[in-house]
């Protein structure tokens, strides 16, 4: 399966069971049982949830409406969630009153935006869902190159708008992602190495905090919270709209999909190893070795030189000498095109689960171990990348923002995926965790974003390194009861 297809399309993480919540009971039907932040069972006055209902000019939505189970739907569908309120925000106001709803009555609390997160905490089961994707408005300032984005849209929809005025920022590889949590967990994409992550090219927030208030953060207002939003993820509240630098880039680039057999990845990933490392930052190539159609094994180069087009073949040559390509589609093409920004079905066919960590360089004992591991453990639903992190991004001090692992060559990901409805998920999970246990000594630190939900604490901490106890104070100050807790969690310092 290529990368385009399973990013695009939607696939998700690990498969997790409902809990069922409760209502209270026939003699009080209109109230509605729910979980809290401690997982104790609560129960929800009609008379508080009327209150709620009519201060929304969006929706509360239950499980007894129609419509309820659209609502709850997560990009992933091996996810399940039942949540026992689900508020539909259209604007800032919504959010204020469906965050303090939930800190009054210390509800569970999951945010959505784009519902793309890797371990399934776009939702949550019991709790409150604050549903931001209604909230989708892209403002370009073509004379200012900045984009004004709201925090339900998703990434094909600011590609689109920007790209009509030749600008761009980094925008992860997946139309279909949400801005926000690509955004907020540091935002790795095609033109990464040239202008820095997303979070780097942000340059302003606002945000409703747990406390109710609205607070813009920049350069001149709140400029820590700024700091700790650039990688630290959804910790310290919900965002209700990002500003982001943009650059003259496109609409042309070169790029495309160039592939080889399994047979060759020792020789080309070795050979791709030695030629990358001097690579001009206008040069992104994500690499998969995945299960292709037929359960055809593959090396698969997913290239975008946004340089010079009079450059692009140049550059690119040493790639197609890397082995005898089994398919070569690099060409001129859109950069629209490239992000499959006309691509954004917001469900998937599959579920997936996934493990990652960063890498110091492709080096030859980790070309190794992935190769043999994909030799002795077959399997035909499988995915191992590496994702460029290098470049603009690793010029930026570790202590610059919350993203902590500049330096690093790659982000690795081990994922599998499986048909839902079906019963290949835990045989498909288990080959990523034997692979995962033979990676995880070769890679540091992690990648907020692909987090998968048995992520235990220290392996967060290590997304965050030494920048994890100016993150914990900021958690104290901004969400003391760490209600904003289903994410790479920061807890509040003591």
């Amino acid at each position: 399966m290529k990368r385009r297809t399973f990013c695009a399309a939607g696939v998700a993480a690990l498969a997790a069971a409902a809990y069922p919540y409760r209502r209270a009971g026939a003699a009080a039907a209109s109230e509605l049982g729910a979980i809290g932040l401690d997982a104790r069972q609560l129960t929800l006055k009609a008379a508080d949830l009327d209150d709620l209902r009519a201060g929304l000019r969006g929706e509360l939505i239950t499980a007894q409406q129609p419509g309820y189970d659209s609502a709850r739907r997560l990009w992933n569908p091996a996810f399940d969630r039942h949540p026992a309120l689900i508020v539909r925000c259209l604007g800032a106001a919504d959010v204020r009153r469906a965050v303090s709803f939930a800190a009054a009555h210390g509800l569970l609390t999951a945010v959505r935006a784009g519902g793309h997160s890797f371990s399934g905490q776009s939702g949550c089961d019991g709790g409150l869902v604050i549903d931001v994707s209604p909230m989708r408005a892209v403002e370009i300032d073509p004379l200012k190159r900045q984009a004004r984005v709201e925090a339900g849209a998703l990434l094909g929809y600011l590609d689109r708008e920007a790209q009509a005025f030749g600008l761009a920022t980094t925008a992860g590889v997946a139309a279909d992602t949400g801005v926000a949590g690509l955004t907020l967990g540091g935002g790795l994409g095609r033109l990464g190495r040239r202008f820095g992550l997303a979070c780097d090219n942000l340059t302003a927030v606002e945000l409703i905090t747990a406390d109710g208030r609205w607070v813009r953060a920049s350069a001149s207002e709140n400029p820590d919270l700024l700091w700790a939003l650039r990688g630290g993820g959804g910790n310290f509240g919900v965002v209700t709209a990002f500003t982001f630098r943009l650059h003259e880039v496109g609409p042309q680039m070169f790029g495309g999909t160039l592939s080889y057999s399994f047979a060759e990845a020792r020789q080309v990933l070795r050979s791709f190893a030695d030629f990358i490392a001097s690579a001009p930052a206008e040069l992104y190539v994500g690499i998969d070795v995945q299960a292709g159609e037929n359960s055809e094994r593959l090396v698969e180069l997913d290239v975008c030189y946004s340089g010079p087009l009079k450059d692009a073949e140049r550059v690119i040559a040493p790639l197609r000498r890397l082995g005898k390509p089994r398919q070569d589609e690099l060409a001129a093409v859109a950069y629209v095109k490239l992000q499959g920004s006309a691509e954004t079905p917001g469900f998937a066919h599959h579920g997936m689960y996934l493990k990652g960590g960063f890498l110091d360089g492709l080096t030859p004992k980790l070309i190794d171990t992935v190769v043999g591991f994909i030799e002795s453990t077959p399997s035909d639903s499988f995915d191992i990348g590496f994702q460029p992190a290098d470049g603009a991004i690793g010029r930026v001090t570790a202590t610059a923002s919350a993203y902590w692992n500049r330096g690093a060559s790659h982000n690795m990901h081990v994922l599998s995926f499986w048909k839902v409805p079906g019963d290949a998920a835990e045989r498909n999970m288990e080959w990523v965790r034997h692979a995962w246990a033979q990676l995880e000594p070769l890679t540091r630190g992690y990648y907020v974003n692909i987090a998968s939900d048995d992520q235990h604490a220290n392996a967060i901490r290590g997304a965050y390194g030494d920048n994890y106890p100016r993150l914990a104070a900021l958690k104290k100050r901004y969400d003391p009861t760490n209600l904003f807790r289903l994410n790479a969690n920061i807890k509040p310092a003591a």
